[in-house]
């Protein structure tokens, strides 16, 4: 543990330490008297807010149009953007750190299958992010603006604002929104859930994949086998959650059960797209059916992408198991996946980061039920959502006291930068022995 903790865990210490400055900064921002609307925001509320969008999580204490002025807006679309950039960035050349911690033999095979760049090539990771995140925002934006000025008669300058705004808290999987009921008011308007859907989906798939694509997106023999796991695990995380959201709302007359048939469908989809790390809502998630949030809390531990603006668990780690459960089924020697055997090293990152996952989400939920009054579908519920950087709300995060406020930042400090930098920590921490212990084997199950 001491040398997990010492000098060979420096990049995973920037991470940490360079996220932590930025919502120090964020947090005397919104502080500020200019960045309210009314009365100032408290300490602890600024610090919440501030964690919240450089996490990008989407709790709030407060309503962001009606409590924070212009400026605060403001500060909280730049904390999204610098937190969906950042992580995608960092995530991304900590991998390249740790490829580079690898052997020259071990090192070329891992870059000759995940077609990663190599550990000189950060400024192309850089460009990489800027480039996807442009484009994918751009598009967003325009997409929005052209309906909000063509179906809401808002003015060109608003239309644009909050076009960009929910473009940005969209494709960083940040779930902010300008409006009290988030998206529930667009609930039957395609041309903006759906162009939002697809921006979450867009910012959780990973630049790792991005780069994959670009290079090779016409031959899917040539995709490397990250790339592989996260877009099959997103077509069936996304088919199947919205099957299962849609079919649990059908008749519930709070949330679904009053739209037209292919409407409840969009509004299934567009649940389980935010699930994923999204945020937004266009149904009443508190109306939902305890089925509904049992089947939420499932999807948004597992999350999105590893090198993605998503949180969670990610979909590679929830894979992984999942491989290695089938091969132990099998009385198979190996885990293998995609013709490709997956090494044991890994194998041990994807059950420490999963369990340590539970453990905290665990501790949450008891220390949350001895702080607040609330029943424990929904305090899980809420801290799932803090810990998976999510966002989503049974409607009590207002209501869980100071105390609660602070448990809900620590999970979401520690939700969206401990998987990453504890499987980079893991990596580079990996040695080898010149000696193994005799075996023995205690009884399991």
């Amino acid at each position: 543990m001491k040398n997990l903790l010492g000098p060979i865990n420096t990049p995973s210490r920037v991470v940490v330490f360079a996220f932590l400055a930025v919502i120090l900064v964020g947090t005397g921002l919104l502080s500020l008297p200019v960045a309210a609307e009314g009365e100032r925001a408290s300490l602890p509320s600024a610090l919440f807010t501030a964690t919240s969008a450089v996490c990008v999580t989407g709790l709030a204490v407060h309503d962001t149009a009606s409590h924070w002025s212009f400026f605060g807006e403001l500060v909280i679309l730049a904390l999204m953007q610098i937190g969906g950039f950042g992580i995608m960035t960092l995530s991304s050349i900590l991998a390249l750190v740790v490829s580079g911690r690898l052997g020259l033999r071990a090192r070329l095979n891992t870059q000759a299958e995940t077609k990663t760049l190599g550990p000189g090539d950060v400024r192309q990771v850089v460009t990489g992010v800027v480039k996807v995140t442009l484009v994918v925002e751009a598009l967003t934006a325009a997409v929005l603006t052209a309906r909000f000025v063509a179906g809401y008669d808002e003015p060109i300058g608003r239309a644009l604002y909050y076009g960009a705004f929910h473009a940005v808290s969209a494709f960083t999987n940040a779930g902010f929104a300008l409006w009290p009921d988030s998206m529930m008011r667009f609930v039957t308007d395609p041309w903006v859930c759906l162009p939002l859907a697809l921006a979450v989906v867009a910012g959780g798939l990973g630049f790792p994949v991005y780069a994959v694509l670009r290079e090779n997106w016409r031959r899917p023999s040539r995709w490397s086998l990250h790339a592989k796991i996260t877009l099959g695990m997103t077509a069936v995380l996304t088919a199947g959650g919205t099957l299962a959201i849609t079919a649990t709302e059908w008749n519930n007359p709070g949330t679904m059960g009053l739209l037209a048939p292919g409407l409840r469908i969009m509004a299934g989809f567009f649940h389980t797209t935010m699930t994923r790390s999204g945020g937004l809502n266009s149904v009443d998630t508190s109306q939902m059916n305890e089925n509904s949030w049992l089947i939420s809390d499932v999807l948004m531990f597992i999350g999105a992408g590893s090198g993605s603006t998503g949180g969670g668990i990610k979909v590679t780690t929830f894979a992984l198991l999942g491989f290695v459960i089938l091969a132990e089924v099998r009385g198979e020697p190996d885990v293998s996946a995609g013709r490709r055997r997956i090494p044991e090293q890994l194998q041990r990152q994807a059950l420490t980061i999963a369990l340590l996952s539970v453990a905290f989400v665990a501790l949450g939920t008891f220390v949350m039920m001895m702080l607040t009054p609330f029943k424990l579908d929904r305090v899980l519920f809420e801290v799932i959502s803090a810990f998976a950087t999510v966002g989503l709300s049974t409607g009590i995060t207002a209501d869980v006291g100071t105390a609660g406020h602070l448990v809900l930042t620590t999970l979401m400090f520690v939700g969206r930068l401990g998987p990453v930098t504890l499987g980079a920590a893991l990596a580079l921490h990996m040695q080898t022995r010149r000696f193994r212990y005799p075996e023995e084997r205690p009884l399991v199950g």
